[in-house]
């Protein structure tokens, strides 16, 4: 099987057809990566999948193919509206699994809807009323849906998807996925897509897939070659100085920032402003139209640092980045998995550097547990990082100053909740979908 999936090189050769390959073309995927050329030859014969995959591995692709190419054959016959439903846990990732759907499917005008919390159910509602062959959502905004907008069920369904499966079965969204399941086909095609595995996924596989192929295009829980991985230990009162010191030393790289809270993503973008770096923060707190702003500015490059939470470790794929740094060490070392993944993407390479103080070291400990190596200390001497010590002491009292007194002003002006030196920094534009042709 191994020498067979060596030498297939084309999308062609995997079975896909005329119109999807030239698809691939238009979006430069030359060559399809390993989770695709061992996915779709057995989603195309109409088996239910189980994929892992690193992230960054081409997931999307190894999905959306198949669904597109079932959809192409079953329209030669008739209309084919809501045919594949794909679940993600996080806004961000939905619109992006639909742009990607859309993209694919533009030279056969495949019709889109993105169902997520954060923007307008009645636009929406609109939108499933022009009956689109591919619902992209999380699973809370979904069921609002199918609760309450006339006319939408998934009656009609032949695929479903659960991208990031491992997070989508945890507890948080245990009760609504249960009940989309509960009204969706048992006549269907499954497929659940995760770059960690975890018991759940197994409890899910026993529950609504049939005889499903597992495929393996990664160790359980590995990240890519191509990603250098590397630590420094350092006292928790310094943490903000080797921040700076990391950002100063790859200045003018693309970076992603991870800490643990929504308040620290805003402190840390307004020190770093502060300090004439152009950073942007991205959290949950954030409105989804700020949220969408602040993504648009870093891919366009207007701001080269993306300070955010974990609600961005999700399956984005912005492939300019070159570096993420765990400002805080994720308390699931699960999620370190996730959040390096946003680096070294499609065979690129990437550099992921983990602050880890005294408090953090247990953390730290599990993770190389997890990914089974021990990771090299990144080459930082303290002497040269605590002459960043004054000027970020500076910044931080020149911070906090600036965030009351716009916390102050804004709760006399509106009663808002953001800070505002944060705030116009980000971009309102929102999500603009692309617009396709009508099917022929």
């Amino acid at each position: 099987m191994e020498e067979e999936n060596e030498e297939v090189k084309t999308f062609k050769q995997l079975g896909i057809c005329e119109e999807l390959v030239e698809a691939c073309d238009n979006l430069s995927w030359k060559n399809p990566t390993k989770i695709q050329v061992e996915a779709i030859p057995i989603a195309l014969e109409g088996k239910d999948l189980i994929g892992l995959a690193q992230t960054g591995s081409g997931k999307t692709g190894a999905f959306a193919l198949p669904i597109l190419q079932a959809l192409i054959q079953a329209s030669e016959k008739s209309v084919q509206a809501f045919f594949a439903c794909i679940l993600s846990p996080t806004r961000e990732l939905a619109i992006q699994i639909a742009e990607q759907f859309e993209a694919l499917g533009s030279g056969v005008g495949v019709k889109c809807a993105v169902l997520v919390g954060g923007i307008d159910m009645v636009q929406q509602s609109i939108a499933l009323g022009k009956r689109p062959h591919i619902v992209v959502g999380t699973p809370g905004r979904l069921v609002d849906h199918l609760s309450n907008t006339k006319g939408f069920s998934l009656r009609t369904l032949k695929y479903l998807v659960l991208d990031e499966a491992d997070r989508l079965l945890n507890e948080d969204f245990e009760k609504t996925l249960d009940e989309i399941l509960k009204v969706i086909p048992r006549e269907r095609r499954t497929y659940l897509f995760s770059a960690t595995m975890t018991k759940k996924v197994r409890k899910l596989q026993r529950a609504c897939l049939r005889n499903p192929v597992k495929i393996e295009a990664a160790s359980k829980y590995s990240t890519v070659d191509t990603l250098k991985q590397q630590f420094c230990f350092i006292p928790a009162k310094y943490k903000d100085c080797y921040l700076v010191y990391l950002l100063t030393e790859k200045s003018g790289c693309t970076t992603m920032v991870f800490t643990r809270t929504c308040d620290a993503t805003n402190f840390l973008a307004v020190v770093l402003r502060n300090l004439g770096l152009r950073a942007i923060p991205i959290n949950g707190h954030m409105t989804q139209t700020k949220r969408l702003g602040a993504l648009n500015k870093f891919k366009a490059g207007e701001c080269n640092i993306l300070i955010c939470t974990d609600v961005a470790s999700r399956g984005l794929d912005i492939p300019s980045v070159e570096m993420v740094i765990n400002y805080d060490i994720p308390t699931n070392s699960k999620d370190y998995i996730h959040r390096v993944g946003r680096t070294a993407r499609a065979g690129r390479s990437g550099v992921a550097v983990s602050l880890v103080n005294q408090y953090e070291v247990e953390w730290f400990i599990q993770i190389e547990k997890l990914i089974g190596k021990k990771l090299p200390k990144y080459p930082a001497e303290e002497e040269e990082v605590l002459l960043f010590l004054e000027r970020v002491t500076e910044a931080k009292r020149i911070s906090q100053l600036q965030i009351k007194e716009n916390g102050d002003g804004k709760k006399r002006r509106r009663g808002g909740d953001e800070d505002e030196e944060v705030a116009k920094y980000l971009g309102n534009k929102g999500n603009k979908s692309k617009k396709f042709n009508k099917r022929r």
